[in-house]
């Protein structure tokens, strides 16, 4: 180990399941650490299983759709309990002979850092971790993210890391960073204050086609089937102008033009952080694109939200609808009402948006669902020029209706994380039709 400053491996692993591509997914958290770490003094590296520009991957064009495209995919068997799925399970990401010549090419780390997402992808996690272990027998390997949060005792005993640390970036995790590496270096700014944070270190990435922006952290709202609160308690924001900085810092130095939004709301008390960001960005004149896949709050669309939304260059908008029934919207969360919905989308409408550039998440697969009701809510979504997008549920540990999941489930959720996989629809009852899911994707077609 160099005396005075360790070399950390950053590792973004594969994915293992029915089905993956890349809407504009980047390891924020893993990446915003980078950034912390490099101040700090650590050397580092950075190891992306899932690069679709790796030097040995098809060509593939950066910018075509965005930013977004297919993973690199290799047939695996299915988990254990999941062989009769009529689909083909895969791993997702760059093949494990590149995995391990890129690992050869590396200078030997003093601690690798492997984040994790769904928790149902844990089996692409292991099977990174097994290379890993396998090439450097002697290197800790520290596991965080999602699913070593939701899921840190099955973590724990099945990943192969040395360590799992569960929620966000803390004095903790640094400390124990330190510990590992026997660098003493102490976190240079105050970790409650999100205006302190360097920027995320995209740097690391191979080629740089978008770049994903964080205004805020955490969610005031506390919706039965999601875990936000749970994953980050506390809600904070960056002042409005650090994140018109970070924008036209990406843009200037990297020529970047997609940018995507990774709040969970972003629209929240939108004259006080959304309003004064989007017209800064206005006011700047660089040509930008905006997506939100996490979905925008639709409360916070009225009129002149919506016009700040068009000229500032938002070109995929995705609202969080996820059903229009009244009863189950009371249920589920406390986000909207059907008024609030209709009044959004003439906004948005108005403001020159289209069923091509707008779309609203309907969730499908909760527990109970009846199929009727998805219909009526994408009938509905349709009527107002509105594009619906079918979101499949996932069932999701420490949230509210997770007890309800496990009760309603053909699987047995609590015993294997795999089981919750959205693409099985775990918890619709064994006469679950692919042919009526087939039927309901074509329901929500709007004509060009």
């Amino acid at each position: 180990m160099t005396a005075d400053r360790p070399h950390i491996l950053l590792v973004n692993p594969w994915i293992d399941d029915f089905a993956a591509y890349d809407v504009w997914a980047q390891p924020l958290g893993l990446l915003m650490l980078a950034g912390l770490l490099r101040r700090q003094g650590y050397r580092l590296s950075y190891l992306d299983c899932l690069d679709r520009f790796h030097p040995r991957a098809p060509r593939s064009e950066p910018f075509a759709r965005q930013g977004r495209g297919p993973y690199i995919k290799t047939p695996q068997p299915a988990p254990a309990g999941l062989e009769d799925i009529q689909r083909r399970y895969s791993r997702y990401g760059i093949r494990t002979a590149w995995l391990h010549d890129d690992l050869s090419r590396q200078a030997p780390p003093d601690l690798i850092l492997v984040t994790s997402m769904m928790t149902y992808w844990y089996p692409g996690v292991q099977a990174t971790i097994a290379v890993l272990r396998q090439t450097y027998p002697a290197v800790p390997i520290l596991l965080g993210g999602i699913y070593a949060t939701l899921c840190r005792e099955h973590a724990e005993r099945t990943s192969g890391a040395d360590h799992v640390i569960p929620g966000a970036m803390d004095a903790r995790l640094l400390e124990t960073i330190s510990s590992l590496t026997g660098y003493g270096a102490r976190a240079t700014i105050d970790l409650d204050d999100v205006n302190a944070y360097p920027y995320p270190a995209w740097d690391l990435r191979r080629l740089i086609n978008y770049v994903p922006i964080l205004t805020s952290l955490g969610c005031p709202f506390d919706c039965a089937y999601c875990a936000s609160q749970f994953l980050q308690p506390r809600c904070r924001r960056r002042h409005p102008q650090a994140v018109i900085e970070e924008i036209l810092f990406w843009h200037k130095t990297s020529g970047v033009r997609d940018f995507v939004i990774y709040d969970d709301a972003f629209l929240m008390q939108p004259d006080a952080h959304a309003g004064p960001i989007l017209e800064g960005l206005i006011r700047s004149g660089a040509r930008l694109r905006f997506h939100t896949p996490n979905a925008l709050h639709i409360r916070g669309i009225d009129r002149p939200m919506a016009r700040l939304l068009a000229r500032a260059g938002f070109h995929t908008l995705r609202l969080g609808l996820e059903t229009t029934v009244r009863n189950k919207q009371e249920t589920y969360d406390h986000k909207v009402n059907l008024n609030e919905f209709v009044s959004a989308a003439g906004n948005l409408r108005e403001a020159g948006f289209t069923p091509q550039t707008v779309g609203a998440y309907l969730l499908i697969g909760l527990p109970g669902q009846p199929m009727d009701a998805v219909v009526e809510s994408i009938r509905l979504v349709k009527n107002q020029g509105i594009q619906p997008i079918l979101a499949y549920y996932t069932p999701i540990p420490h949230t509210q209706l997770w007890p309800e999941a496990v009760a309603a489930s053909r699987y047995d959720l609590e015993a294997d994380p795999v089981f919750s996989n959205n693409a099985i629809f775990p918890c619709q009852p064994e006469s679950f039709s692919w042919e009526r899911l087939s039927a309901l994707k074509k329901i929500t077609r709007i004509a060009a």
